[in-house]
């Protein structure tokens, strides 16, 4: 069959987790043809991954740096109905909770359904310029400031209704415009879309359902929702903007998980949270993150200095300055030890790259601590370390950490996403932020030899027993075949309306 895999911001243009899933993925189904569709930056990104032979296409999809697709305009405004769609699109991120709530399904849903009406829109004229006109803002600006928008603030200790001034209303509008370029790609003709994460990707996969009723398999190896929020926290936009775009996420984030046929989380911890964003239990199928044991294996050998490893990208997700700040205090009792952290500094990460190595000299660590780039096979970081540390503040099912387990390497990791899932009896978990609990967990493996070994058996073993990665790809191939048939939903939970034939015909609540 012919699939089209979607992702955001990974593969084939970054390293990390996600894109080294994707590259097994396709790399593990010789038998079928791949296509990928990268949501992307600006269009100018260059792979950095070596195409499988059955990778037959790399669509470039940018969200800023170019427009998107031109389309025909209707005469100098949109038709009428582009009104009521537009409203009720904004009516549900004014107020989100209208939606989700009640947790309405297909037509009976306003924001899925007003995206549904916009992705038709998209698909035959111009939905930037209908987004962007004057009407449009003004539309927000109104929405914003009618009797409606005040019932819910009248209960007692309400908190006074957030500014949201014309600037902001264009902000918004400018950001949404982007984030919906999706909608005005093509809609796929393949055998079945396989969306990477949750997020702007899934537009992709909701377009050809709508259309030619493609199976659409959703994959989440973090909770890209929380790390939306996250990122947001200390972002500098006004709080009105924040919270309406915000809001756009959460909402489709759960028309994704009503859309998609099967929803495979990468651990039990994001089955959890899907299922509190609004999926049905009958979607779901754990799906644990796979490694080759014969790429990663376990070695005697152990560096002559005592040292701790990192192994990923240089990001504010993987809380660098509390494994610096642990660091600090493992010098304390171990004068002697080194930290060596293996990873690149991505795009946009300057400027936390930069922080991190003022923290290093504020603490006077010096030539203690080194930053060592991209590695040629990360097996090589693992095997430069006595014990492999995780710091993260989100993750998914990383691979770093089975990956170092299977090189017998003993592991401390912070208890975020499915990390604890992984690691089992077979290692150190702390809690994350935990600048004490790391640095007393990194000291203690460091200090006793025996423990290390005990530890690296285990997780070399476990590794073998549940996270290789013939069953991980055995997993996603009983998944696609599922989905072709149909997961047998009852239906009632059936989420798609048949795509109207013209968009006159598309029915607002």
């Amino acid at each position: 069959m012919k699939i089209a895999l979607v992702t955001e911001g990974t593969y084939p243009y970054y390293t990390g987790g996600v894109s080294v899933w994707c590259h097994q993925l396709i790399e593990g189904m010789p038998d079928h043809q791949f296509q990928v569709v990268a949501v992307s930056v600006n269009g100018l990104e260059r792979s950095i991954w070596k195409p499988p032979p059955n990778l037959l296409e790399v669509t470039n999809l940018p969200l800023w740096g170019f427009e998107p697709v031109p389309r025909p305009r209707r005469g100098e405004s949109p038709p009428a109905w582009f009104e009521q769609v537009h409203l009720t699109f904004l009516r549900s991120l004014v107020r989100p909770d209208q939606v989700l709530e009640h947790r309405p399904v297909g037509i009976y849903n306003p924001f899925l359904n007003s995206l549904h009406a916009l992705f038709r829109y998209a698909q035959e004229a111009d939905l930037a310029a209908a987004l962007l006109s004057n009407a449009s803002v003004e539309r927000l600006m109104d929405l914003w400031h009618s009797s409606e928008m005040d019932e819910d603030l009248e209960a007692p200790g309400a908190k006074a209704k957030p500014i949201l001034t014309l600037a902001d209303a264009l902000m918004v509008s400018d950001f949404l415009e982007h984030l919906l370029r999706p909608l005005s790609h093509p809609p796929l003709r393949v055998d079945l879309v396989h969306s990477a994460m949750s997020g702007l990707s899934t537009m992709i996969g909701m377009a050809a359902k709508w259309t030619y009723s493609t199976p659409f398999v959703l994959s989440e190896h973090g909770i890209y929702l929380r790390e939306r929020y996250l990122s947001y926290l200390h972002d500098p936009l006004p709080y009105g903007v924040k919270m309406l775009l915000l809001n756009f996420f959460r909402l489709l984030n759960s028309a994704a998980y009503q859309v998609a046929d099967i929803i495979a989380p990468h651990s039990r911890y994001n089955r959890r949270w899907q299922l509190h964003n609004g999926a049905r239990a009958a979607q779901l199928r754990t799906m644990y993150n796979g490694v080759d044991p014969q790429e990663f294996l376990p070695t005697e050998e152990e560096p002559q200095d005592p040292t701790i490893v990192f192994m990923g990208r240089i990001d504010p997700l993987k809380d660098l300055h509390t494994l610096i700040r642990s660091f600090a205090l493992v010098r304390e009792k171990l004068p002697k030890a080194r930290l060596r952290i293996f990873g690149p500094v991505p795009v946009g990460n300057e400027a936390y790259y930069q922080s991190c190595l003022n923290l290093i000299a504020e603490l006077g660590l010096g030539e203690a601590v080194r930053f060592e780039g991209r590695v040629q096979h990360p097996a090589e970081a693992y095997r430069a370390g006595q014990v492999v540390v995780l710091s993260s503040i989100s993750e998914g099912f990383p691979y770093t950490v089975i990956e170092a387990m299977a090189c017998g390497r003993a592991t401390v990791s912070t208890n975020v996403g499915g990390v604890s899932e992984g690691v089992g009896e077979a290692g150190i978990v702390v809690p994350p932020r935990d600048i004490q609990a790391i640095a007393t967990a990194c000291a203690e493996l460091l200090g006793n030899p025996e423990l290390r070994r005990q530890l690296g058996a285990q997780a070399r073993e476990r590794v073998l027993e549940r996270f290789t990665l013939e069953r991980s790809i055995e997993a996603y191939r009983e998944a696609y075949e599922e989905a072709l048939v149909g997961p047998g939903l009852p239906e009632e939970d059936l989420l798609i309306e048949p795509a109207p034939a013209r968009l006159e015909g598309v029915r607002i609540p």
